[in-house]
């Protein structure tokens, strides 16, 4: 069992089953949102307010109490002011969440429409696309889109993704949101994607991050 998880704050299906607590603390609309918000990293109040558009001000003060009281964020006090972060028991939340998503991966084909976006949602997303893809050695491309650079790092161990590196990897493509989601789920080739976008670099170090979409 794991130690020092209280039973959930609130409201309860009262079932004594693993789905049915974990729905106790996550399953109220916006928090899984919020906690895609904080799993590339810590986030203030007005940025997690800015990107998740269509939250009132006063549900997501409430949604973020709820998840503190719960074990899944905390709030940490920096040079910047406060902070929403996960705890390391609420950053647990990506395996399952990055299933999620890729089980949702086929909603995504009717297109973006006039839907909100912003590109480090793609830091859950991409890895969990590309879930048992590995490379040895490791490859390391970048993807631009709306400005944004992300990178995805693939070695013997899986994938990973990261959002505003450090540095700028040797083979990036600029491209739609839309694009970038495509090759990762496999319904664009690397050369579709490369005809949509605007590549810099070697589209083979592509091929070897994205086996499955040769």
């Amino acid at each position: 069992m794991i130690e020092n998880v209280k039973r959930p704050c609130g409201r309860s299906y009262r079932q004594f089953c693993g789905l049915a607590r974990a729905l106790d603390v996550v399953g109220d609309r916006w928090n899984l949102l919020i906690v895609r918000e904080l799993l590339p990293g810590p986030q203030r109040y007005n940025e997690l307010k800015a990107s998740l558009v269509g939250i009132a001000t006063n549900l997501l003060a409430e949604r973020l109490r709820s998840l503190e009281e719960n074990g899944i964020v905390e709030r940490q006090l920096g040079d910047t002011g406060v902070r929403y972060a996960l705890t390391p028991w609420g950053a647990e939340l990506r395996e399952p969440m990055e299933a999620l998503g890729r089980w949702g991966a086929p909603l995504l084909a009717s297109g973006r429409g006039d839907d909100s976006f912003q590109p480090r949602w793609l830091v859950l997303a991409l890895p969990g696309l590309l879930r048992g893809v590995t490379a040895a050695p490791a490859v390391e491309v970048g993807f631009e889109v709306e400005g944004v650079l992300l990178v995805v790092h693939v070695d013997e161990n899986g994938p990973r993704a990261d959002a505003q590196p450090d540095r700028r990897p040797d083979t990036i493509l600029t491209a739609a949101a839309d694009v970038v989601v495509g090759l990762a789920a496999g319904a664009l080739t690397v050369d579709q994607a490369v005809a949509a976008g605007r590549l810099q670099g070697d589209a083979d170090a592509l091929r070897r991050a994205f086996p499955t979409t040769r």
